[in-house]
């Protein structure tokens, strides 16, 4: 699996581009975010965008990345209509609309998503931070695509957001610590492989320690 890290400012979520054909997260800097990409590749190799979440940070800029792209936008179903509220994307935090779009594909939580020959990236549905959170798993190269329910170092993501739950998010986390993973690409900060097992063991217990 060939992941290539995208940040366009300290405000908007990693965005990460795998085998130069999926988009994860695209964030909120259309014009930053378009560019980077046309560095990286053609950006009509890309084939399919996953949000792991409806939060404007990480969403904002997913239509017009798809129109250039021609590519469908995934989402979770619970996050979808996320994409139409000002409360619940917490666009209104960064004084903007919501994003305002109907996504193509409704993803479930076990929903396999195909990414070459011998690699799929599984679906895991981590509620908590929103509704419709998602984390996405890779088990041949154990690569986990965290978004906002883990971060490195014990961290976890907020849940004073509409639609947040602390117990579900320490559920969510509870599950992540079944898998075996080297590499974790959380949806803000830099990307791990320091004993990323024992990072998610830590936020696992600092969620513990909020309910």
């Amino acid at each position: 699996m060939k992941v290539q890290r995208i940040n366009t400012s300290p405000y908007a979520s990693n965005s990460y581009l795998i085998n130069e054909k999926i988009l994860i997260d695209p964030g909120m800097d259309t014009s930053k975010l378009i560019q980077k990409l046309e560095e990286l590749t053609d950006p009509r190799n890309i084939e399919l965008i996953i949000l792991t979440h409806g939060h404007f940070d990480h969403s904002a800029a997913a239509k017009p990345v798809a129109e250039l792209c021609d590519a469908p936008i995934a989402i979770h179903k619970d996050d979808a209509a996320s994409l139409k509220s000002e409360e619940t994307s917490a666009s209104m935090l960064f004084s903007s609309p919501a994003p305002n779009f109907e996504p193509d594909i409704l993803y479930e939580d076990g929903d396999i998503i195909r990414i070459s020959d011998t690699e799929a990236l599984q679906l895991i549905h981590t509620p908590g931070h929103t509704p419709g959170g998602i984390s996405l798993y890779e088990p041949y190269s154990k690569g986990l695509f965290s978004g906002d329910t883990v971060f490195p170092n014990g961290g976890i993501g907020r849940t004073d957001f509409a639609g947040g739950n602390m117990e579900e998010l320490s559920r969510s986390i509870e599950k992540l610590t079944d898998l075996d993973v080297i590499t974790l690409y959380p949806g803000h900060g830099p990307v791990t492989s320091e004993d990323v097992n024992k990072q998610i063991l830590l936020s696992l217990q600092m969620s513990k320690s909020f309910r």
